[in-house]
């Protein structure tokens, strides 16, 4: 590899810091839905194809209401599809696994939405060492840009049977990968390929770029890797108007080479940062995008995930700071206080210019010295022994009557994607996460593997389900919904219709709907009753996160007033012998207003205890539950 090559390809390396906070209760959301919920009432359909699994590769058109996905056709054998870019108007470059022997090709599949096709010429693959991993367990993150010379293209091809270094020639789209570059996932690179600029990659089997840690082997014949580095997501952000200023962002998780050998093994989120062309020596700072991560715990007692949000200051503020420097093996890691030939940098309009000091330096020292801390420094969003952990993030950025909002999807290992919106807390950049929804995707509790945001397919918002009174709507601060006068209804951000009601940040209908005619701001249902007699109290509204109160009043004597809120998360709906205990001596005490306490749950005896009497009559009954009324139905 040429010197002007490796400058090219010259990455930092920055550390993202999270700290998880714990002992709080997993937040409880303000509707849950359930999978035949979604799919009776909000449009969810389900995807299944034969003898196919693993869609990881997603591909969204949005404008010709297109999903391409990636998949494969065989467990353990054929071909996995890991990458899916739109390289064209007409074409798509895909690249798999091809059983250990990785393979690209390009897929046409037209302009028009009337036309459909999907087309691909067997006979023209091409190599795919680079861009798709050997195997399927190993992850890849890919993103296809344009270089920083773009030369008009030529129109597309008439005949789709094109090779790939054909077409990659004529356009000159680059793509940068972090991907294993060897079948045993040994060698983890980042790799740029395609384009008219010849390929590079970071230095093969050197720990300070990437570092995944030894091999270990097990009591099996079979040998087992760590499977790190793993690359999660790669993005293209511009740091100026001048496009030799863009930077490739790699973010991805690997066992920190700065770890004492005390501590073990220690797994760390970094983010790595590839120049182009140039090296960034002044910017405006323009383009300052937020960035969210979600991370989860690896021990098996403390179990957790969280949301931090990043800002792109930061992570730029890393990459000019100080670099890490450690003298030896028995040294510890420090900030670099020598000579930095980096200060010479202004002098040369490329890096191919570099000296040899100046690449020998980048070499040896990729990793910086300071950590990205999330904003506010704690976690935006953390769920604590919830019974899942987070998988997936995508965000999108919401118009309000107070402002803008940004709502995260959040996927989970239990099939369920969570709502939640970031709400401004106190002064900037402080901001807190609240749960809105819970959604079951799928009906076997499958993972959730991939995302991505479309108006044609899910709603991303629900709101004639948060009720239909005012109240119940701006309780539910949905920025998507709003109050029109007469139902809960998606918000626009237009003049037209200026009564709307809607309140994200505090959630306060008092002020809000006062006056509302058309619906009482509190719903009130009295229950007359005699002593000896029962009711049925429905003690869960529609938002799991409403309080419910039940007031009891005697004649002759004052009201008092109970919360009928579950003090556990809720269950199903519970029904109730009587109401505040009528007939029972002393009722309207403490000690018998016992609504809307869960049942605990009778815990099936041990295996090994569950005998079978030989005489019934010679045991005692087993234990009943408390049966409740013959009106009242058991939800």
């Amino acid at each position: 590899m040429g010197r002007a090559e490796a400058a090219a390809m010259i990455p930092g390396l920055a550390l993202l810091w999270v700290a998880v906070l714990g002992g709080a209760a997993p937040s409880m959301p303000r509707l849950r839905l359930s999978f035949q919920e979604l799919q009776a009432q909000h449009g969810l359909r389900t995807f299944r194809l034969e003898r196919t699994c693993c869609y990881e590769a997603l591909l969204l058109d949005e404008e010709r209401g297109r999903l391409f996905v990636g998949a494969e056709n065989h467990t353990e054998c054929m071909n996995f599809v890991k990458l899916l870019h739109a390289y064209n108007r007409t074409h798509l470059l895909a690249c798999g696994t091809g059983a250990f022997h990785p393979t690209c090709a390009f897929v046409e599949v037209g302009q028009r939405l009337e036309e459909p096709m999907l087309r691909l010429d067997l006979r023209r693959l091409e190599d795919g060492k680079g861009k798709s991993p050997y195997d399927p367990r190993h992850r890849a993150a890919s993103v296809l840009v344009e270089p920083p010379e773009l030369h008009s293209a030529p129109s597309p091809p008439q005949e789709p049977l094109v090779s790939l270094s054909s077409l990659a020639m004529s356009t000159g789209e680059e793509l940068y990968s972090g991907v294993a570059a060897d079948l045993m996932g040994r060698d983890f690179t980042i790799f740029r390929s395609l384009g008219q600029r010849p390929s590079l990659r970071t230095e093969p089997h050197d720990s300070r770029w990437l570092n995944g840690g030894r091999a270990r082997t097990l009591l099996t014949p079979r040998l087992l890797l760590w499977p790190e580095p793993k690359f999660v997501k790669v993005f293209w952000i511009p740091e100026s108007e001048n496009p030799d200023d863009d930077k490739i962002y790699f973010f991805f998780r690997e066992s920190a080479v700065e770890a004492t050998p005390a501590l073990g093994r220690l797994s760390v989120s970094r983010v790595g940062q590839i120049c182009r062309d140039v090296f960034l020596l002044s910017s405006r700072d323009r383009w300052t995008p937020l960035l969210y991560a979600v991370f989860s715990t690896t021990s098996s007692i403390f179990q957790g995930s969280a949301v931090c949000v990043y800002s792109m200051n930061d992570v730029r503020r890393a990459f000019l700071g100080p670099f890490a420097h450690k003298e030896g093996p028995v040294h510890q890691w420090v900030s670099y206080q020598g000579r930095c030939p980096s200060k010479t940098f202004g002098t040369f309009s490329s890096t191919k210019d570099f000296p040899d000091d100046v690449i020998q330096f980048a070499r040896n020292h990729p990793l910086m010295y300071n950590s990205v801390l999330p904003m506010g420094g704690r976690p935006l969003f953390q769920q604590v022994g919830a019974g899942y952990t987070f998988t997936q993030i995508t965000a999108d950025r919401v118009a309000a009557v107070d402002g803008y909002y940004d709502v995260l999807f959040i996927g989970t290992d239990a099939g369920t994607v969570l709502k939640v919106i970031s709400v401004p807390k106190g002064g900037r950049p402080n901001a807190e996460g609240l749960l809105l929804e819970e959604l079951h995707m799928f009906e076997d509790s499958a993972a959730v593997t991939s995302m991505q945001i479309s108006s044609k397919r899910i709603p991303l918002h629900r709101c004639a389900a948060h009720g239909r009174a005012c109240a119940e709507c701006c309780l539910a601060r949905d920025p998507y919904c709003a109050w029109d006068g007469a139902a809960c209804t998606r918000f626009q951000a237009s003049g037209k219709r200026r009564f709307r009601r809607q309140d994200v940040r505090n959630g306060d209908p008092s002020t809000l709907c006062t006056g509302d005619s058309s619906h009482p701001a509190l719903l009130e249902r009295k229950v007359f009753g005699v002593e000896g007699g029962s009711a049925f109290l429905e003690c869960e509204p529609r938002s799991l996160q409403a309080r419910v109160e039940w007031t009891f009043q005697r004649a002759g004597e004052a009201a008092y007033t109970q919360d009928a809120a579950p003090v556990a998360p809720p269950g199903p709906k519970l029904w109730y012998r009587d109401f505040l205990q009528l007939v029972e001596p002393g009722g309207g005490g403490t000690n018998s207003l016992r609504m809307c306490r869960p049942q605990p749950a009778l815990r099936p005896p041990p295996p090994e205890s569950r005998r079978k009497g030989r005489n019934r009559r010679t045991h005692a009954p087993e234990p009943r539950a408390e049966r409740g009324p013959r009106s009242a139905a058991h939800w």
